[in-house]
């Protein structure tokens, strides 16, 4: 059986409508919506609402760690435009959800990246989509683990929870055979950036589980150019999926 994953979908809504071609199902692992896209200052929700100029000095503020004066800045536009912020994010993600989950093939198996807003989910995840966070799918005879989200961060993205509610979700999982997560586990070489220069939130709760029940894979995305997009722990080989916006392509997994 052939399956394709993606993650870090970012409105690439065109690539989305084919990255199940030749595969008997896709994996996706979260976020799914645009909201500034680091290399092109004009995609996204925000340069939709405030224009170029400003997403790139919101950018700037925090590829330099300045992420205090990130907020004040975005917190000066949305009071110069009038407009209620959680209505119009809103109504922005909804027009881009219905785009994207419009592509998934059927079947698709989904769970949410910190980015995402994932109480909007039931209104777009039409049948052939299930949407797994703390649960397990049997996908050509193997088990697949999901869960979704973030960890808390200086970028305050929608959906970070507590360490401690993350790591109650891996571990109600089990033992399974392929390991999927937004997030990676938190090992160096998976959790920094080459282009950011700086390192993402990766999951204790993750290592561990791949070190104690060793699955066959373990995949996830979040940083989209890592130092090592893939590694070995243990028997265990772990994929770095999270390039599917600037790339479009998938990753294939044979089973």
């Amino acid at each position: 059986m052939r399956v394709h994953v993606v993650s870090d979908v970012h409105g690439n809504s065109e690539a989305l409508a084919r990255a199940g071609e030749g595969a008997e199902a896709l994996v996706c692992l979260g976020d799914l919506i645009l909201f500034l896209d680091y290399a092109d200052h004009g995609r996204g929700i925000f340069p939709d609402l405030f224009g170029a100029e400003n997403a790139s000095r919101l950018v700037k503020l925090r590829n330099q760690r300045r992420f205090e004066e990130a907020r004040v800045l975005s917190a000066e536009l949305w009071a110069g435009i009038g407009t209620d912020r959680r209505e119009a994010i809103e109504g922005a993600v909804r027009r881009q959800y219905a785009e994207l989950f419009a592509a998934f093939p059927a079947p698709t198996y989904a769970t949410y990246g910190n980015v995402d807003l994932p109480r909007l989910w039931p209104e777009f995840a039409r049948a052939g989509v299930t949407v797994l966070d703390g649960e397990v799918a049997t996908i050509g005879g193997r088990r697949f683990g999901f869960v979704g989200g973030g960890l808390p961060s200086p970028m305050r993205t929608p959906f970070e929870i507590s360490e401690e509610e993350y790591a109650a979700k891996v571990a109600a999982l089990g033992r399974v055979d392929v390991l999927c997560t937004h997030i990676p586990p938190a090992l160096p070489e998976l959790t920094y950036d080459t282009v950011a220069r700086r390192f993402e939130r990766g999951s204790e709760a993750v290592l561990d589980a791949i070190r104690t029940t060793q699955p066959d894979y373990a995949l996830f995305g979040h940083v989209h150019q890592p130092l090592r997009r893939r590694m070995r722990i243990g028997r265990t080989e772990c994929v770095n999926v999270g390039h599917f916006n600037a790339t479009g392509r998938p990753w294939v997994l044979d089973i």
